[in-house]
């Protein structure tokens, strides 16, 4: 079976590009490398042993996305691309809707001219709206925060409009809570251009000196240590996860969303606690003022996947943090060759 990875060389598609090489599938990866590197590929390479084709495209050149189909006999398409930071959304929010929902469409037209009609999506937890109760549930209402947030709930809304106008689509719409961790190989992780948005990123640079200090934005949270709770995800763990809504999608038709979670959540402190467990020293902290926006504690009701698509995280706080500071130690020695 061969798939498409728009965005493979990012942070999630890298991994996932693993798990589906070595569970049998053929993948080719389409990236235009604005916030990952060309390295990456060679990475997977060397993980899974097997080549790993790469077309270096953006999505909203039209022509070029299907000069990219013609070239390659698809069964699915698993959507990472896109741009991706909350805060820079609220900055450039024309730039978000523009490169986000421009994208996907160009896709869905390039799929659709080719008979390729069955989409794995990489949705996210900003689907919902702020003000619904913990834990969260698929069928809760919708509604996002930033920009960011709303292009992922336009872009569910489109699937879900495709698939009930042609019977012949098939979408799952995987919502993610918050992934960390890396490859246990430490050849592939998270690496974000610029000072990190997400915590664990954070955490992994302050621990490596390349920041002075930890902030941590707000300790006065209604939470058992007033820090803010998060359903954080092993990476490697939502990579399993679309290995496992391909296989549902095979012979489904309509769109289906579900949580990639624990189910559980830690606090920013957990976090920092169990990050300097592995890491073996205590981190800077400063404690700011709460940030505007934040929700004391966001994190999934998980049953639908587990019961639909057979999916149970595995791996725990520990492990995603020794595998993230495994990844930070081997990206210092590198030369620069890293994954997002």
């Amino acid at each position: 079976m061969s798939v498409l990875l728009t965005g493979g060389a990012g942070f999630i598609g890298s991994h996932t590009a693993v798990v589906l090489i070595e569970s049998g599938y053929d993948v080719v990866v389409l990236d235009n490398f604005s916030n990952s590197k060309p390295s990456v590929i060679g990475r997977i390479e060397q993980i899974t042993g097997k080549p790993c084709p790469c077309e270096e495209a953006d999505l909203s050149d039209g022509p070029l996305v299907d000069a990219v189909f013609r070239r390659h006999d698809f069964d699915a398409v698993v959507h990472f691309a896109g741009f991706k930071a909350v805060g820079e959304s609220v900055e450039k929010p024309r730039e978000y809707y523009e490169n986000n929902l421009i994208g996907t469409l160009r896709l869905i037209e390039a799929m659709t001219r080719r008979g390729v009609k069955r989409m794995i999506f990489s949705s996210s937890a900003t689907v919902y709206r702020a003000d619904n109760p913990v834990p969260y549930y698929e069928d809760f209402p919708l509604g996002a925060t930033n920009p960011y947030g709303w292009t992922k709930v336009m872009i569910e809304r489109i699937l879900c409009d495709v698939c009930a106008a042609d019977p012949g689509w098939g979408a799952a719409l995987l919502r993610y809570f918050n992934p960390i961790g890396a490859h246990p190989s430490g050849r592939i992780g998270e690496d974000p251009n610029g000072i990190p948005n997400n915590l664990l990123p954070y955490v992994s640079k302050v621990a490596g000196g390349e920041l002075p200090l930890l902030h941590i934005f707000g300790d006065d949270y209604d939470t058992p240590d007033g820090t803010g709770v998060r359903d954080y995800i092993h990476v490697m763990d939502l990579a399993r996860g679309h290995l496992l809504a391909l296989g549902y999608m095979r012979d489904r038709r309509g769109a289906f969303p579900f949580n990639l979670g624990t189910g559980k959540g830690y606090s920013v402190r957990e976090v920092v606690a169990a990050f300097e467990k592995v890491c073996g020293r205590a981190l800077p902290v400063r404690v700011d003022p709460r940030r505007p926006g934040d929700l004391p504690s966001v994190y999934a009701n998980a049953d639908r996947a587990r019961k639909e698509l057979g999916f149970t995280a595995r791996l725990g706080l520990d492990e995603m943090c020794a595998d993230a500071w495994r990844w930070q130690k081997r990206r210092e020695e590198a030369d620069g060759a890293t994954a997002e």
